[in-house]
């Protein structure tokens, strides 16, 4: 079964645009579900510039929204996903004056918190997964500090794609990162700036188990409704 989880924080991005209420990220989260989404992703980053406490408060409220929490690997992040209690999270590297996830998380260097992290919350039954580079060496660590899960950063190859350039090296790299992180039982689910044609690409590595695609949903939904897209992408990851 491979899942899809939508990520709603440009709808937050449209909203706060007008530094008004409207439109609501809890209901587009409702539409996805209804739609055929297996969970909805937010980003509560520091800075709040998209998603806010609110809106992980009311969306963690809604029992029928399996939901994935990305945040940092901080002591502020770790008490707010301990009080509302995600379904899953996602710990990714953030950076205030990035516009969008730039790379995988530095596992090396922020090794003994990101291990108290995903301590606390295995503890708290919260499936957490880590936002890395596909590289053997960083699935190698992020499995030695506790992860049942990685996410492989698809930023790169999805360039290449949309650039019309030569990917094959790219797309190895992700197959040879997926194959060795389900042969050490991780799950492994793929993100990050995902389209029609590169996640049919990658639909071709059966390790891949999640995609989690945002700002491409989003932005297409405007001209061909949400539930359209999803519908979309779930044909492809039937396939």
């Amino acid at each position: 079964m491979i899942s899809l989880g939508i990520n709603i924080d440009h709808v937050a991005t449209i909203r706060n645009a007008r530094g008004e209420e409207h439109p609501y990220p809890y209901i587009a989260a409702k539409n996805a579900i209804k739609s055929g989404a297996n969970s909805i992703t937010i980003h509560l980053r520091e800075d709040r510039r998209h998603i806010n406490d609110k809106d992980l408060k009311i969306i963690s409220s809604i029992k029928n929204i399996p939901l994935n929490l990305e945040m940092a690997a901080t002591n502020q992040m770790l008490k707010i996903a301990l009080k509302y209690k995600p379904n899953y999270v996602c710990i990714v590297p953030e950076k205030r004056e990035e516009i969008t996830t730039e790379g995988g998380l530095n596992i090396k260097k922020n090794n003994k918190k990101l291990k108290y992290i995903i301590k606390k919350l295995n503890n708290s039954n919260i499936r957490t997964s880590l936002f890395i580079n596909p590289s053997i060496k960083d699935i190698k660590l992020a499995n030695s500090i506790g992860t049942k899960c990685i996410e492989l950063h698809t930023g790169k190859i999805s360039n290449l794609v949309k650039r019309k350039k030569n990917y094959v090296n790219e797309f190895n790299k992700i197959k040879k990162s997926a194959k060795f992180a389900d042969s050490i039982n991780l799950e492994v689910h793929a993100g990050h700036g995902l389209d029609y044609k590169t996640t049919k690409i990658l639909r071709k590595i059966p390790e891949i188990t999640e995609y989690n695609i945002g700002h491409f949903i989003i932005g297409e939904s405007i001209e061909f409704s949400l539930r359209k897209v999803i519908k979309k992408f779930i044909k492809i990851l039937k396939k």
